[in-house]
């Protein structure tokens, strides 16, 4: 079996969830103080990213991130192109932690129109493309955002999502599709409608060999998503977050069945700086198992 069918192997089939640790330039300083590490502590993008390197290799290195619970980890570009303890990054999740590399690809969120925010143009994608291969990343990961159920944004959005999926699947990488329903949104139940007819409707385009993932909102109503989780082309469907504490999170992932997590600011919520190995340790160990058995139901 090859390294990239062992891992769509794991994906697909283990129990277990991805860790989100791709906060980028924008959402960096907000992730960074929620670690206990002021915007005095760097004077540049250069020095903030050194720092926020050293928070996701402290988590990534700690003995309780491991492939037993964690299928897969995203990182950000800036991440990809550091190293882990003198390897790769993206080889360090594999060959040292068993943990399936991703890259999230997209440049941010163009203004809101049509009561979404698709993705901005992203010219480079190719070149960022050919880089993740050469790195032996899996797969990637692209964000939209729906803030109320207009039928006309939701469906840019998913057309958008799925053009950019088959120029990835073309270049030998796994897209986790990510139209984020914001929870915000007054009518979120009926986006969320909007938003899984559109996505049976993609997905109904692909050939047989374009498989994806989707990340997607906890939704209002348990296993909403079935359908697409049974879809032929689909890995795994994937939830994010989206601004719930970790154990409400956890409480609406356990109701849907098959679904995993891949949470970013619940994955790393009580986790500081200033704590201790063994405290950091114990921390992010009951905050990966809390995930783990929320991804298991």
């Amino acid at each position: 079996m090859s390294k990239q069918e062992e891992q769509l192997n794991k994906v697909r089939t283990q129990n277990g969830f991805i860790a989100a640790l791709d906060q980028s330039g924008g959402s960096t300083p907000k992730a960074l103080g929620l670690y206990g590490v002021g915007q005095d502590a760097y004077s540049n993008d250069e020095e903030m990213y050194a720092v926020v390197h050293a928070m996701r290799t402290r988590i990534v290195t700690s003995p309780a991130f491991t492939g037993e619970r964690i299928l897969g980890a995203i990182l950000f570009e800036n991440t990809m192109d550091r190293e882990i303890e003198g390897k790769n990054s993206s080889d360090y999740l594999w060959d040292v932690k068993n943990v399936v590399p991703f890259l999230k690809i997209d440049k941010g969120l163009a203004e809101e129109v049509d009561g979404v925010q698709i993705m901005n143009p992203n010219p480079g994608l190719g070149d960022l493309l050919a880089k993740a291969r050469s790195k032996n990343v899996f797969g990637t990961k692209m964000r939209s955002v729906i803030k109320s159920a207009n039928a006309g944004g939701v469906a840019r959005v998913v057309e958008q999502q799925f053009e950019v999926a088959r120029q990835i699947c073309a270049a030998g990488l796994v897209p986790i599709i990510e139209p984020e329903v914001d929870i915000n949104a007054p009518d979120k139940a009926e986006a969320e409608a909007l938003l899984r007819e559109q996505l049976l409707v993609n997905l109904a385009t692909l050939s047989a060999d374009e498989l994806v993932m989707f990340k997607l909102t906890l939704p209002e109503e348990g296993n909403f998503y079935s359908e697409c989780q049974a879809h032929a082309n689909m890995v795994r469907v994937v939830a994010l977050s989206g601004g719930y504490s970790r154990e409400e999170a956890n409480r609406r992932l356990s109701a849907n069945n098959g679904m995993v997590a891949s949470f970013s600011r619940a994955l790393s919520e009580g986790l500081s700086a200033q704590q201790s190995d063994s405290e950091f340790n114990s921390t992010l160990d009951s905050s990966i198992q809390a995930i783990y058995e929320a991804s298991s139901t």
